[in-house]
Formats: structure tokens, sequence, C-alpha cells
């Protein structure tokens, strides 16, 4: 329930852009700004950096009776060798936070990628899970939006 609350205030205290366009027309930094897009009915990562499509890759978000959170997120923080400490320490290598207990990280369930089948977290691939948080660390929280959507 804080969730929506916090969000709200922070959404209407700081103007959130809308779409990548908005993303990038705002400012000169725009050949360095990343829009992370997840389709969660598609399964699917976009990755854009500069008005440049530069990645497009499988991920799993939530499985039934799970759900990932939509919207349009900046990261909050980066832990790079993390666990979980919900699910028995489950590896989260590579993992990128960005609405409190969600992330984006790789996953050792390579074959189920492209499939619903995590928590609420959206999985990727540890090898682009480590090139996206290279990308993001180098970018900046500030110039990285990640965007979840149906």
């Amino acid at each position: 329930m804080l969730a929506p609350i916090l969000a709200a205030t922070i959404f209407s205290t700081t103007t959130a852009p809308a779409s990548a366009e908005e993303v990038f027309s705002s400012s000169n930094r725009a050949k360095q700004r990343i829009v992370v897009r997840v389709d969660v009915s598609e399964q699917r990562m976009t990755v854009i950096q500069g008005g440049q499509r530069l990645y497009d890759w499988d991920v799993s978000t939530a499985r039934v009776g799970k759900y990932t959170p939509r919207g349009t997120f900046q990261p909050q923080f980066f832990s790079p060798n993390h666990r979980s400490s919900k699910y028995g320490g489950a590896p989260m290598p590579w993992s990128v936070f960005y609405d409190g207990d969600y992330a984006i990280h790789g996953t050792d369930a390579i074959s189920r990628l492209g499939a619903p089948a995590s928590a609420g977290c959206v999985r990727l691939h540890p090898d682009n899970a480590k090139l996206l948080y290279a990308m993001i660390f180098e970018a900046g929280k500030a110039e990285t939006f990640i965007v979840v959507q149906d």
C-alpha cells in the first residue's frame, strides 16, 4: 500500500517521462541516456541508448500468482553479486534494483527466458545482465529510465 502512495508522491513532484522520445528530447545529455523497456506481455526487453536501439533480449517476469510492477522507474542501487534474502539465497547476479525489492538481474534459469518464471523481478541471461549493469552504471542512475509495461 505504501509503494503506490510513495510512487504517486515521487511522480507528482518530479516529472518522469512517459516515453522514450520525451526522455531523449529533454536535455543535452540525451546521447548517454538509457531507456530500458520491458514488455511483460512479450517477455522482451529493449535497450535504447542515445535514441539508438541497441539490444532486444528475452526476459522472464512474474509467474502466475506473482507480480512485476508496471511504470517508469530509475535505478535505486546496484549489487553485482546479490543473493536473495527472500528466496533461499538464490543468486541474482548483476542486479539493478529499481523499485524496492524488484530488480533486473541475471538468472541461472536460462531455459525459462521468454516466459513468465520469476517472483516479480526481471530476469535476463547473465551475459546480458552484466552488459546492461555496466551500461547503466556508466551512464548513471539519473540518466537511466526503466519502463515496464504490458
